[in-house]
This record gives C-alpha cells, structure tokens and sequence, in this order.
C-alpha cells in the first residue's frame, strides 16, 4: 500500500455506516473518477480508485464531508469538519464542482417536487424511465445519458426549476456558472459524459460515412435505444469520444431562415442552403414589426423537433448591436433578442442541437441615427432597448450550440454599390458549395472565410473594408454535412 491509499478495512468500515441513500449520493460523486464502475456498488468502486491511487485518506474525508457524515470523519478518520473545510480551501479536490451543486440540490429538493421534475421533462426526453421513486441524482444521470445535462449544460434544469417556482435553486445554479467562468478548467477533474460511463467496452471509433449500421447505433445510443453490436465494434475503449460530433443526419438537415433587407443576397443564400439540405425560408424587405412576427412563427415551428440544427441568416442596415431593417425611424431592434427566439428556453425543440446565426451588419454612423422610438417585443411585457453606446458584449452568445458570426461594414458601402452582395456573404456561399470546403468544420470554414474577406481588406478603402466578429459555444465539432 503507497502513503496515498487508505487501508481496505477502512474503506470497509466506512462503507457498513452509510445507508442507502448515502451510498447514492457517494457514488454519484465518483462517477467521473472510475467512468468504466458507474454500475459498481459503494464498496467497489472505493476500493478500485484506492488500488488506481486515486483515494487518499484526504479524499475519502471530502467524500464523507459531501454526505455530511461528520461523525464518521471524528471517529474513524480522526479529523474535524473544519479541518476538512480548511483543506478543501487550499488543496485540490477529489469531487468535481459540478457534482457537488447537484447533490447540494438534492439535499434542498423534497420528493414531490422531485415527481414534478420528472413531469416536466416528459417534453425533452420521452424515453427517460419515469420510475416514481427516481431521486434528483438518478434523474440528473439519466439526463447526463441523454446529454441534456452536463456540467456547462444547466439551462433545462434551471427552467424545470423556474417552473415550479424554486428560485433559491436556480441561484445556486448561476452562481456556480460564475465561478466556472473564474476558475481554471484545468483544476477540476476530468468530466465523463454519463453515457459513456456507463458503456466501458463500447469502442467509440466514429464510424465511416458509408457505414449506415454504425451510425444508426451511434444515434440510438443518444436516444437512449438498444443497440446491437457486432463483435468488431466491441474492445477496449478508444480515446475519441463517440458523441464529439453534432448529429448531421436529419431530412432536411434543419430550418434556414434568410431576412434580407436590402435585396442583394437571398437568391445566391437560398440556392447554396437549399443545395444543403436546409428547409429554405426567405423573407425579404422586411420592417421591424414583420421580422418580430416571423421570428415568432420561426421559432415556434414544431419541425424543429425532427431536425439536427437551424440557420438564421439576416442582412440589414443597424447599429453594431441591432437592426433597422426597412424602418427609417426607429431605435432598432437588438440582435441579442434575436438570438434568443432560438435559445432552448424560447425554443425548446433545439435543445442540444446546432443554432448557427450569419449577420451583415451595414452600419449607419450614429449621426444619422434617429432614435425616436422603442421596441416593444411581446412576451413578458420587456421593454428590449438597442442604443448604439450600449457595449459589444451585449450580443454575445452566452447559451450552449450558438455559433454567432457579425460582419460589420459601413453603410456608405451600399452607396457606392447599391446592387453588389456582401462580400462576406458571397465568401461564405462559395465555401459552402465547395466540395472540399464543405468537408471542413464549421470553425475551419469560418477560418477560411476570414482569411478571404481579410485579403479583400488589403485591396479596398478602408472605409469600405469589413470587420468580422465570431462568438461561439459549441460543444462539440459541427460539419455542414450528414455525419
């Protein structure tokens, strides 16, 4: 036995104190340490982290600590809880934050609350096993299965929890958001999807594009079907995670919807999305009023629920962070609103999957802006405010699945040409038609397409040169193609 284990009759001791809900809780906590024992009891899994030098006597105190068994922690580790607290604050943890928030809920969460969770969620997983005595931590590791939830993945927890009204809940949530954002990812231990815990020997090889059988089963996986597997796709564990790609397989791949208002771009966009396999909706010359009503409509079309991703596309005169669209009075209508008609709380068909934003912005010079009146957008009864002082940050993306690309360019553009496309765009098409292009990820064609419209800079006034802003929170690799 290394100075980092702990001796077996030990761990023994421990694990005859713990009922059973604390053997739960216990083992929720080891998930991400031993992915290959999430079936593995309380006993067990202690004992192969203590053979893979994983549990010291420092660990097991903070796992004793997380059940609140301080009792066990001064007399059989001979320690105090302020002892722990203490080490807690300046060593490394065993348990990951994450973790740790959900068994805090749980501890605040009372059973029929618990059973109107599990109501709610019929919506976004119909597959999940309904048990009635299911505990928050079961239910949160059959969403992990499902990749509803994942550590920066709480938006569907959070509204479970607005709906039936636990705000105290929802705060701990955003709290631990900030402080993720604050710390190093690299000082909390490694996060395994739930999934992926639970099949070990399951090689997770992406299969090639002609090999429909593996796809099916890599798709049934997530939607938590059985699947048979033949003996090549059994074997040890390959380091490439199975789901590190967005699904691409739906027909058609998704809605793309295209507002142009000024007149130059949507029949080149309609022919390349609709080349695609995008279900194609083209709005043009559009005012403020009509764009809210068809973003409206849009967002609350039930297709969403059958497709693997969703495109908006918009070309307008504005501010750096609204539109003005064909208005000529008006204080615009903000960006980041439009994003969140798309978000998985407004649109919940999308939960999960791609949502890809492509905005040129022609930019009026705030002398020539009138801002005279404001929007008022139903729902909420909020007042959405766009003033051009407002910082750029406001319409950053802060969701998961967002990919937001702004192209600003000044509007004396237009003047000087009033029937050309945007370059950014014309570059985007182009790339998108290209068969070898089209194989690269979405991040690898945006690359692309910086590096073109940054070589058209050199050529061009630079008043009339463009400026290219990408905001993303992609979890995973995104090609604009079945997979």
């Amino acid at each position: 036995m290394t100075r980092c284990q702990v001796p077996a009759a030990l761990i023994h001791q421990i694990e005859q104190e713990l009922d059973k809900e604390e053997d739960e809780i216990m083992i929720f906590l080891c998930r991400d340490l031993a992915p290959d024992l999430a079936t593995a009891d309380l006993r067990e899994l202690l004992a192969a982290l203590n053979d893979r030098e994983k549990l010291s006597p420092l660990g097991l105190s903070e796992l004793l600590y997380r059940v609140k068994r301080f009792d066990l922690l001064r007399r059989i580790l001979k320690t105090e809880k302020a002892t722990v607290e203490a080490n807690l604050a300046r060593c490394p943890r065993l348990v990951p934050d994450y973790r740790v928030l959900m068994v805090e809920i749980n501890e605040n969460l009372e059973k029929e609350e618990v059973g109107s969770l599990l109501f709610l969620l019929r919506d976004y997983a119909p597959r999940m096993k309904m048990a009635k005595d299911k505990s928050f931590l079961g239910l949160v590791i059959d969403l992990e299965k499902l990749n509803l939830v994942a550590p920066n993945q709480l938006d569907l927890i959070e509204d479970c929890f607005r709906n039936i009204h636990r705000m105290d809940l929802i705060k701990k949530i955003q709290k631990y958001k900030q402080e993720a954002l604050m710390s190093s990812v690299h000082s909390q231990p490694v996060y395994v999807n739930a999934l992926q815990a639970s099949l070990p020997n399951l090689s997770l090889i992406d299969p090639p594009y002609n090999s429909g059988e593996k796809t099916r089963n890599r798709q049934s996986l997530i939607q938590g079907e059985p699947v048979h597997l033949s003996i090549q796709e059994s074997g040890p564990m390959s380091h490439k995670v199975f789901d590190d790609q967005y699904r691409m397989q739906s027909q058609p791949l998704g809605i793309c919807l295209i507002i142009d208002c000024i007149g130059n771009d949507s029949d080149m966009l309609e022919e390349t999305f609709r080349d695609l396999g995008y279900d194609v909706h083209c709005y043009r010359y559009l005012n403020m009023h009509t764009m809210n009503q068809t973003l409206q409509e849009i967002a609350r079309l039930q297709k969403h629920r059958n497709c693997d991703s969703f495109i908006c596309i918009l070309v307008s005169r504005g501010s750096p962070q609204s539109v003005f669209c064909t208005d000529q009075t008006s204080s615009g209508f903000p960006l980041e609103r439009i994003k969140k008609y798309f978000t998985a709380d407004s649109c919940p068909e999308l939960l999960g999957k791609p949502k890809l934003f492509f905005i040129q912005s022609y930019i009026v010079p705030e002398s020539e802006q009138e801002c005279t009146s404001l929007l008022e957008v139903d729902g909420n009864d909020e007042k959405i405010i766009s003033n051009a002082k407002i910082p750029w940050k406001v319409t950053i993306p802060q969701v998961a699945d967002i990919f937001w690309s702004q192209c600003k360019v000044d509007v004396s553009t237009l003047e000087r040409s009033p029937s050309s496309p945007s370059y950014y765009l014309r570059c985007l098409a182009e790339l998108l038609r290209n068969p070898h292009k089209r194989k690269l990820s979405i991040l690898d064609i945006h690359t692309e397409l910086n590096r073109e419209v940054y070589e058209w800079n050199k050529t061009i006034d630079p008043s009339q040169q463009y400026s290219l802003l990408l905001q993303h929170t992609l979890r995973k690799k995104l090609f604009l193609s079945p997979t």
